[in-house]
C-alpha cells in the first residue's frame, strides 16, 4: 500500500508542482529490545510505536506505514521540509512519551526514533522518481543513526 500511495502522490505532485516530504523512522537497537524482552514484547512494542505514530498525523492526505522490521515511513503531501521536520519532532516526542522500557539501547532508557526527513518538488521533466525520495529520507535516517540515534535529521531536503 505505501508504495501504491507514494507513487500516486509523487505523480499528483509533480502535476500540482508541490512538494512531497517523506520521514523515514527506526526504533533505536529493536533488535536488543526483540531478543532481550522478548518477541512478544517486541510485537506489543511495534504495535504501540505504530499507534502513536499514526496518532501524530492528523490530514486524511497523510500516512503512516510500516516500511520493514522496526522501520516505519510517513508519507506528507503538501508538507514542505520545515512542516516535515515539525512532525518528525512530534513522532519522536511522542514515541518518548509513551516512555517503553528499554535497558539495552545506548541512545536512551526507554524506545527512541531515529528519524530521516526528506522533501522534494517533482520536476515534470522526469528523471527523478519516488525512489530518489526515499533514498534521500533513508540517507538522513542513516545520519541519525550514525550520529548517535534518537535525533531527526533532514539534510536532504530539496526545494
Amino acid at each position: 500500500y505505501f508504495d501504491e500511495f507514494l507513487n500516486k502522490e509523487w505523480c499528483r505532485a509533480r502535476r500540482s508542482e508541490e512538494t512531497l516530504s517523506l520521514v523515514m523512522m527506526d526504533i533505536d537497537h529493536f533488535k536488543a529490545y526483540n531478543d532481550n524482552y522478548g518477541h512478544s514484547a517486541g510485537d506489543d512494542c511495534l504495535r504501540r510505536v505504530a499507534q502513536a505514530l499514526s496518532e501524530t498525523v492528523m490530514r486524511d492526505t497523510d500516512i503512516v506505514a510500516r516500511y520493514g522490521g522496526e522501520e516505519f515511513v510517513c508519507v506528507l503531501p503538501g508538507i514542505n521540509c520545515d512542516g516535515a521536520i515539525k512532525i518528525g519532532e512530534k513522532q519522536m516526542r511522542r514515541i518518548n512519551e509513551l516512555a517503553i522500557p528499554h535497558s539495552y539501547s545506548s541512545a536512551a532508557d526507554h524506545v527512541t526514533l531515529s528519524l530521516g526527513v526528506a522533501s522534494m518538488i517533482p520536476s515534470k521533466r522526469g528523471g527523478c522518481g519516488p525512489n530518489e525520495l526515499i533514498k534521500a529520507a533513508d540517507k538522513n535516517l542513516y545520519r541519525a543513526k550514525e550520529s548517535g540515534r534518537n535525533q531527526l535529521v533532514s539534510d536532504e531536503c530539496i526545494q
